[in-house]
C-alpha cells in the first residue's frame, strides 16, 4: 500500500527511526567494542523522531493535509534486521549500511515530494538524509577497522 498523506509519511519516518534505534541497541549489546558509536546512533534516531514531528506539527494545517499527496511505497525502505547480530560483525554492519541508505533514500524522496507545499518538513527530511549519508561513512570505517 502506497502512502499518500503527510501523516502517513511522518508515521513511516517514525517507524524507520524506531526500528533503527532498536537495531543499533541490539548491535551495541552484541559488539561492545563499538557500542558507544552504535548507542549514539540509537540516541540520534530518537531525537530524529522529534525533529521530524516538530517540523510537521509546526507547519501542517488541516486544509493542507487534505490536499497534500505523497507517492511513497514503504516496502522500498524496509530492511530485515531481526537475527542480524548473530550473523557476525561484517554482516551486521552491512545491514546497518543498507538500512541507512534506504532511510536516506526515503528522506530524499519525501523531501522532494513535499518541497512545493511545505518549508520546514522538507528541510527536516533533507537534514535526516544528510545524517544518513554521514552514518554510512562512519559504518564503513567501523567495518574496515572491525
Amino acid at each position: 500500500m502506497k502512502l499518500n498523506t503527510a501523516s502517513q509519511v511522518i508515521s513511516l519516518a517514525r517507524k524507520l527511526e524506531e526500528d533503527g534505534a532498536a537495531f543499533y541497541e541490539s548491535l551495541a549489546g552484541q559488539y561492545v567494542k563499538v557500542s558507544e558509536v552504535l548507542l549514539g546512533f540509537s540516541r540520534e534516531n530518537k531525537k530524529n523522531i522529534m525533529r521530524v514531528e516538530r517540523a510537521y506539527f509546526g507547519g501542517i494545517t488541516d486544509a493542507l493535509e487534505g490536499t497534500f499527496t505523497f507517492d511513497i511505497d514503504p516496502e522500498e525502505y524496509t530492511v530485515k534486521t531481526s537475527g542480524i547480530p548473530d550473523a557476525g560483525f561484517p554482516a551486521a554492519i552491512n545491514t546497518a549500511i543498507e538500512m541507512e541508505r534506504k532511510t536516506a533514500l526515503f528522506y530524499d524522496r519525501a523531501a522532494e515530494q513535499s518541497k512545493t507545499l511545505l518549508a520546514d518538513v522538507p528541510r527536516a527530511f533533507i537534514t535526516m538524509g544528510k545524517l544518513r549519508d554521514e552514518r554510512c561513512q562512519k559504518l564503513e570505517e567501523l567495518r574496515s577497522s572491525g
